[in-house]
């Protein structure tokens, strides 16, 4: 299997899954939260910060799924280094809140990393089409 369709699998499936993600949050938080690893359910009125969440993800994954479909592969690549920052961020979070190291690390954090290394194979596969032709030798 080429490097591309590696790729484009990879990307399909992580679109289709910070898609699903997303839903959940936006149509059901007090069923999703449980799973990232957050100690407590939020206080009062907290739940509009997981459809906050939900609505943040949902937006990721349309990007992925755009550009995908669109064919812009190197910015696709760009696209995911940026939001592999995202799971980062939730994994310092849960850290930062007392939650589960094990949620924090093996959810987020590989989810992180993950992105990363897709975004990286992207930018690896579209390389040679972006570099800048050799010069012309004189005669």
């Amino acid at each position: 299997m080429s490097l591309k369709n590696v790729n484009t699998v990879l990307a399909a499936a992580g679109a289709l899954f910070v898609l699903y993600l997303g839903l959940s949050f936006i149509l059901t938080p007090e069923t999703s939260t449980p799973g990232v690893g957050l100690p407590n359910w939020p206080d009062g009125d907290g739940d509009g910060f997981l459809v906050m969440k939900g609505i943040r993800e949902f937006a990721m994954g349309l990007v992925i799924g755009i550009l995908l479909l669109t064919g812009h592969r190197r910015a696709l690549g760009w696209v995911l280094l940026m939001e592999a920052v995202a799971p980062f961020g939730d994994m310092i979070n849960v850290l930062a809140h007392h939650g589960s190291v094990a949620a924090a690390f093996g959810i987020h954090g590989l989810t992180s990393a993950l992105i990363a290394l897709t975004g990286l194979l992207f930018l690896r596969e579209t390389r040679r089409a972006h570099a800048p032709a050799p010069a012309a030798q004189p005669a």
